[in-house]
């Protein structure tokens, strides 16, 4: 499998995240311990392996976890995010206090395991459908406050990323469809509303709604738990007329039956909500 080289996230976004972390570990006593059982002037160097095959992800917030508990500690990556490793390999050295070092850990190993195994999952679920034309995008299905990464997780392992928010693009779903009064009401005023920057795209879940989003002029649609047979009408239906994502419950058992009728896009929820974390321990060296 080859690598995913993916633009690393800026420190400025990552950093309120580790430092959310490492507060919530710390308590109002700190690591008590390693204070307890570790003398205050010890030195130590520990290795960070992956204990499973797969694709790394989250190396920049392990480095951050690190320097924020102190600044002395000497972080040496052996591997970047997006690289595919096998069992046993040495992700990066550790060196520096080793009260620090074991204050650190489970913050750098807790976003490093679950980063990795979305990047790994995405990965299988890319390479699987490889030989069709559909992309593999995520969605907004991800835990408060860690999606900037988890999405960046599954650029890592391949995939492509659906709306970062809301402000990202108009994407009229079922219950505007309903508040709205129809499913042309809803377009025409996001029409109005959106200018020349915004995309707009619409959800629908029958070929007759279909055919109402594709007269009203929209050049995306979600077609949103449709069966394959009910999936391929309506990419033959939207044919040089919208691209096509299907959407609703798809699994890594079913991704490859959506992918054959032709879509362009799967968005897929389990991605970010069920993938399993990578096993990535730290380990002892000297």
């Amino acid at each position: 499998m080859t690598a995913k080289k993916e633009p690393a996230l800026d420190d400025v976004l990552l950093r309120p995240l580790v430092e959310a972390a490492l507060t919530e570990d710390l308590g109002r006593r700190g690591d008590v311990t390693s204070q307890a059982t570790i003398p205050a002037d010890i030195q130590a160097k520990l290795e960070i392996k992956a204990r499973q095959a797969g694709v790394i992800c989250g190396m920049d917030l392990a480095r951050l976890s690190f320097a924020l508990v102190d600044p002395q500690i000497e972080f040496v990556a052996q591997v970047a995010d997006g690289e595919w490793v096998d069992a046993g390999t040495v992700l990066a050295t550790v060196r520096g206090n080793a009260r620090h070092l074991l204050t650190a850990e489970r913050t750098a190993l807790n976003f490093m395991t679950h980063l990795s195994g979305i990047a790994t999952d995405t990965r299988k679920i890319v390479d699987s459908v490889a030989e069709y034309a559909a992309q593999i995008t995520c969605t907004r299905k991800t835990i408060p406050g860690l999606r900037i990464v988890q999405k960046y997780a599954v650029r890592c392992g391949g995939g492509r990323n659906h709306r970062l928010g809301l402000d990202d693009a108009i994407l009229i779903k079922d219950n505007h469809i309903a508040i709205a009064g129809d499913i042309k009401t809803a377009i025409r005023q996001a029409q109005n509303f959106a200018g020349h920057l915004i995309p707009i795209e619409v959800e629908v879940d029958t070929l007759a709604q279909l055919e109402q989003a594709l007269d009203a002029g929209v050049s995306l649609v979600l077609l949103d738990n449709m069966s394959p047979e009910m999936l391929a009408q309506a990419v033959a239906m939207c044919k040089g007329r919208a691209r096509t994502e299907a959407s609703g419950g798809i699994t890594p058992e079913t991704v490859q039956a959506a992918a054959k009728t032709g879509v362009d896009f799967i968005a897929m929820g389990y991605l970010t909500h069920s993938t399993t974390a990578l096993d990535i321990g730290l380990d002892f060296s000297a």
